[in-house]
């Protein structure tokens, strides 16, 4: 049945599952105090490390940082889709899903019936692969591949004719639809026709999406011509910028998932998984995305990148670091590997195998290792000057990291580099990213605050000594504790309209959302949030240790941080309208505001 599964009926089949009974008939669970520990599924160890709270409904492995609720644990143990966990999840519970209609349910059937061509197609080309000599003998004999890895890949083989998918598999408008075929610039064919096959005479790696579904197709040539590759266009099914070659492969093997390895050709991931690497995956003729790299780190806690040692690998793994750089965070390990000259993962794993090959990636340069040595080769570290520029290309790198323990590791090994005290370095980042006089910025900030930390930028952003950020024990105290969102006063409530802190946006939101639809538990808010961008960040509020007692702690420490925040966040607005009224830059509002501040500030000061 098509259409959207309601968040109402995901919050109700969450509360009602509990993950104790859930991951128990997967785990062998042992209590321990209020919560339940077990070795963790997803990484072999001796020691337990993998806990699972039944107050939060949540699962966290301090081993290798995998955490999630009910329906993250379906997904990442048992290899499902999310509709697939909540069909499990429903089954269990005995209950059916109801659907939403859609004013696109019109555009849903037509993307399954594209879908549905698409793998009509595949199943095509896989019977002229078996049927073509000339073809079969290059996919088996000159690239090695058995004929169990082209079943499990449905690799298959696109005639030599510039109409056979058309005369087969017409009309021409929904095959253009799909990225098969072209229209003609210059109007009809000799045949009469005003289109023709996009893939001809080429090895055919059709592509699924995490259904199994086949969404576009790459093609590779089977003698000497140009493109050597032939990827589908964007189309309604496929946006490569999303997906992954070889993903769906990944997921349906049984081995347990740890790492993913990225390489560039489709031929790699093919030859890779032949020879027992069955968690490597492509790009589609693009850089590494935020959304590869978000799809990946909801599956595994360490990626592995495989680029050729020659320039142009050099520059692919350079754009892969930038773009994974928002992502790096504590849990999560980035590893970059070079493979000698003239070999690509397809001929390295055919010359030397798998114990060989896997001996590489434990090898592969840590990003963090990766990132000095790139930014090294651009200075001379053997002079004060050379030194001096190492930091200054760090630092807008670095400001890409976001806030936390990784973030704060980075910054020390760069401060190794250049033999400088890591708390310098910081200072005096975060001197440079100071606003100017003039009320301007300049230099890289993060979220709109400066970079670095230290006194200076804890005052800056409301941080008390020994409590951590407020924004921050306010945020975690309404993951740990929901149902406190809908005890606020009117008085607080109106104190959060005022804030203008970095990350203000998202406490509103949550507030505003648990008060629409009070929930009770940490699992039901992680799922609510699920797609958005600030889900990773409070998954991993949700693993750090609770200091609140119960929900009325909870409660008073919110209500005391909003406070805060209102008061500093006025204390910092009042010393900047008194700068720009020395600097004589006030305007009337601005001068009927500080008069405003003032007067509030001397009525609440104690008498003397």
């Amino acid at each position: 049945m098509s259409g959207r599964i309601p968040q109402s009926f995901i919050d109700d089949l969450v509360a009602r599952t509990d993950i104790v009974e859930l991951i128990g008939s997967r785990v062998t669970l042992k209590k321990s105090g209020r919560e339940y520990k077990a070795c963790c599924p997803f990484h072999g160890e001796k020691t337990p490390s993998f806990w699972v709270s039944p107050d939060k409904q949540f699962y966290h492995c301090f081993g290798c940082s995998a955490h999630g609720t009910a329906l993250g644990f379906l997904m990442n143990h048992d290899r499902l889709t999310f509709p697939e966990a909540v069909e499990e999840l429903a089954s269990r519970a005995g209950v059916e899903i109801p659907r939403e209609a859609r004013p696109d349910d019109g555009r849903s059937r037509d993307e399954a019936d594209l879908a549905a061509l698409m793998g009509k197609v595949a199943a095509h080309w896989q019977s002229l692969l078996r049927a073509e000599p000339r073809a079969s003998r290059y996919a088996g004999e000159q690239r090695g591949l058995a004929p169990e890895t082209l079943d499990r890949f449905l690799v298959g083989y696109s005639a030599n004719s510039w109409n056979d998918v058309l005369r087969r598999f017409g009309p021409a408008e929904p095959l253009a639809a799909c990225g098969l075929v072209i229209e003609r610039e210059g109007g009809t064919g000799g045949g009469g026709e005003r289109h023709y096959d996009r893939f001809r005479d080429r090895l055919m790696f059709p592509i699924r999406d995490a259904r199994g579904r086949v969404i576009a197709f790459g093609g590779r040539i089977i003698d000497q011509g140009e493109p050597k590759y032939l990827n589908s266009p964007e189309t309604a099914l496929f946006h490569k910028g999303r997906e992954l070659y070889g993903l769906y492969e990944v997921r349906q093997s049984r081995t347990p998932l740890k790492r993913l390895l990225v390489v560039e050709g489709y031929m790699d991931v093919v030859r890779l998984h032949q020879a027992g690497i069955t968690y490597a995956v492509a790009t589609l003729g693009t850089a590494t995305t935020p959304e590869h790299l978000k799809r990946a780190f909801r599956l595994v806690p360490e990626m592995v990148f495989a680029f050729d040692g020659d320039r142009a690998g050099r520059a692919a793994a350079w754009r892969a670091l930038n773009n994974a750089l928002p992502e790096a965070r504590e849990g999560r390990q980035l590893r970059f590997l070079f493979l000698p000259d003239g070999q690509d993962p397809d001929s390295l794993v055919g010359a030397e195998g798998r114990e060989a090959f896997e001996a590489r990636l434990e090898g592969a340069l840590p990003l963090s290792e990766y990132l000095v040595q790139e930014i090294a080769s651009q200075a001379d570290l053997a002079h004060a000057d050379g030194r001096a520029r190492f930091a200054e290309l760090a630092r807008p790198l670095v400001a890409k990291v976001p806030d936390g323990v990784y973030r704060e590791l980075l910054v020390e090994r760069l401060a190794e580099a250049i033999r400088l005290p890591a708390a310098r370095l910081r200072s005096l980042w975060e001197t440079a990213d100071a606003p100017s006089q003039g009320g301007g910025g300049r230099g890289t900030t993060i979220s709109g605050t400066p970079f670095g930390g230290g006194p200076r930028a804890a005052a800056k952003t409301g941080q008390s000594a020994g409590r951590g950020n407020l924004m921050r024990q306010a945020v975690q105290g309404l993951v740990h504790h929901p149902r406190i969102a809908t005890r606020l006063d009117p008085t607080h409530l109106a104190a959060l309209e005022t804030l203008q802190e970095p990350g203000a946006d998202i406490l509103r939101a949550l507030i505003v959302d648990l008060r629409a639809q009070p929930i009770t538990t940490t699992a039901q808010l992680l799922e609510r949030w699920r797609d958005r961008p600030e889900s990773e960040r409070l998954a991993r509020l949700a693993t750090a240790e609770s200091l609140m007692a119960g929900e009325d702690a909870a409660l008073r420490e919110l209500q005391t941080a909003l406070e805060r925040m209102q008061r500093e966040g006025g204390r910092r607005r009042l010393d900047s309208l008194l700068e720009r009224e020395r600097d004589g830059a006030l305007s009337a509002t601005e001068r009927q505001e500080l008069q405003g501040l003032l007067a509030g500030q001397k009525a609440t000061r104690p008498a003397t």
